[in-house]
């Protein structure tokens, strides 16, 4: 069987590719290319040009900014931004709170939210794990009490990514002790992190970096107005967002490209006989990614395709699988490829950056439904086996 996109889908890859090839501003994609930490100001300049050009949240409302796009178009733009190393709309914002507050928000809310989100003018992170809720997001602990016309909330928040540079957090607090079901009793509240009460603390991870944070509430006090949807149906609302931060989970525009580089980066290291790549073994290696990545690639169109009405196929959990362990597969790769160099760890050489972009990177088999949870999915919900 051949897959090929229709005239008016290969048009609009052409218009995809040649806007993030030679429109979007080259500099950016360089710095982005580069890796290393990600840096706050390019992921700002990248999203308000992405968003001047109206393709910053093509997935939301029209009137906010959104484009009538099929789930294969949204695809073919996600892949074609990968391959071109452009920094993508920042997550938390564009699939997380955005969605969340176009769908269950008051007026009031998306007038004030959605147009600063969508232009990163507003920098939003997400508080939802805790350190004794994580995969058992429900046991969470952090409280918000009614008082009055405000919210006291009090709690921790943990695994806060980028949360040093955010302005405000959209945080699942429970404001029902009492609720017969753990699930019930949770809802979902917009905090300003220049809130009184509100402490951001570092944690530094195993590459190095400062990526993610903990955060803490000591009686911070939110106005009544930032709760969004109903009191106690925060559980619903989270749903719904998660289903919204596995859309794209398969990046294999990143994956592609980042093999590609490793072919290239082989070509330079010497050997006896020549460089890496007249190795057999790291040739059968290499081709055997690619031949994977090609059919990772042809099961997202066949996802992208069968999605209707905006939701995303059942097998969207087989690309999540897929996409993390490849990648993850392609990045120990070039760490084979770097060989000694790789001890070396630094930003200024791929050799430097080989180790603590693998070890970043493990976290793609747990974040957007760890691969445990996405064997169950499949396992009960696609091939219908039970337990």
């Amino acid at each position: 069987m051949q897959r090929r996109l229709s005239p008016d889908d290969a048009a609009f890859q052409q218009r995809m590719r040649t806007y993030f090839t030679t429109e979007f501003p080259a500099d950016l994609r360089e710095r982005w290319s580069a890796g290393g930490e990600p840096d706050p100001e390019v992921i700002r300049a990248a999203q308000r040009r992405l968003h001047e050009d109206g393709l910053a949240v093509p997935h939301w409302p029209a009137e906010y900014g959104g484009q009538d796009w099929t789930m294969l178009q949204r695809h073919i733009y996600l892949q074609e931004m990968q391959a071109a190393s452009v920094p993508p709309p920042l997550a938390f914002n564009a699939n997380m709170v955005g969605p969340v507050i176009a769908a269950f928000g008051s007026q009031e809310q998306k007038d004030r939210f959605l147009p600063p989100t969508a232009s990163l003018d507003i920098w939003w992170c997400q508080g939802f794990s805790e350190p004794d809720a994580g995969s058992d997001l429900a046991s969470l602990r952090t409280t918000a009490v009614k008082d009055g016309d405000e919210w006291v909330v009090n709690g921790q928040k943990t695994w806060t990514t980028l949360g040093q540079h955010a302005d405000w957090i959209f945080a699942l607090v429970r404001t029902d002790p009492d609720a017969p079901k753990k699930q019930m009793g949770i809802s979902f509240l917009l905090i300003e992190m220049s809130s009184p009460g509100v402490t951001v603390r570092p944690i530094q991870l195993i590459d190095g970096g400062h990526e993610v944070n903990e955060v803490f509430f000591d009686n911070v006090r939110v106005p009544a107005d930032q709760l969004v949807g109903e009191e106690n149906k925060g559980w619903d609302y989270a749903k719904f967002l998660l289903g919204n931060e596995r859309v794209g989970v398969a990046p294999v525009g990143s994956i592609k490209r980042r093999l590609a580089e490793a072919k290239e980066w082989a070509g330079t290291v010497s050997t006896d006989d020549g460089t890496l790549l007249d190795d057999p073994l790291l040739a059968a290696r290499i081709a055997e990614l690619e031949c994977q990545v090609l059919a990772l690639e042809l099961t997202v169109l066949r996802v992208a395709a069968n999605s209707r009405e905006g939701k995303p196929d059942p097998a969207s959990s087989i690309l999540k699988l897929r996409g993390s362990q490849l990648q993850q597969d392609v990045l120990e790769l070039v760490v084979d490829i770097a060989g000694p160099a790789g001890l070396r760890w630094d930003d200024t050489s791929w050799e430097g950056l080989a180790a603590p972009t693998y070890l970043n990177f493990r976290k793609a088999s747990i974040y957007g439904g760890s691969n445990e949870v996405q064997r169950q999915v499949i396992s009960s919900g696609i091939l219908g086996l039970r337990g």
